[in-house]
């Protein structure tokens, strides 16, 4: 372990890339075998983790040489990660609430049709829909939870591999 926490920039970005490539993959997978549809919030969540995972990927194939550069790259990395903080903290809020008092509104297909992008994400943030249901629970967490919990995890390593000295 302490391998991986000394190791360069790039194997540290390339890892969280893995990571967020592996949460994505597990997260269409619930979805394509076991018959998990996303909500509104669930889909910002994959879109969060797709642009924190494609910052990593960049940031690992480039490897910048200079502090300057890990440092775009990790600021890059933490302004993806907040946004995806934000989403799964307003999921994890949802499903705290009594059934029936918040959710996520009609479709996002629809949504899109019939909205501008802003009033879209603003629907979906103030949930009005189905984000409030449980349909997964893992040692006793809601996955909006895991999510939480990965974003976290992942800002901190974004964090640590770019601002660290080296």
């Amino acid at each position: 372990m302490t391998t991986l926490l000394r190791g360069s920039f790039r194997l540290q970005f390339f890892l969280g890339f893995l990571a967020c490539a592996g949460l994505l993959a597990y997260a269409i997978y619930l979805q394509l075998h076991d018959g998990l549809e996303p909500c509104n919030l669930c889909i910002f969540q994959r879109v969060a983790f797709a642009a924190l995972g494609i910052v990593f990927l960049i940031g690992a194939l480039h490897g910048p040489k200079r502090p300057a550069g890990r440092k775009s790259y990790g600021i890059a990395a933490l302004l993806a990660a907040l946004a995806g903080i934000a989403v799964a903290g307003r999921h994890v809020w949802v499903q705290m609430q009594p059934p029936g008092v918040a959710s996520c509104g009609a479709p996002l297909s629809f949504m899109r049709e019939t909205m501008s992008t802003w009033d879209v994400v603003r629907k979906v943030m103030t949930a009005t829909g189905n984000c409030g249901d449980v349909d997964w629970t893992f040692a006793g967490l809601s996955m909006p939870w895991w999510s939480l919990i990965w974003f976290v995890a992942l800002a901190l390593w974004a964090g640590y591999a770019a601002f660290r000295r080296a």
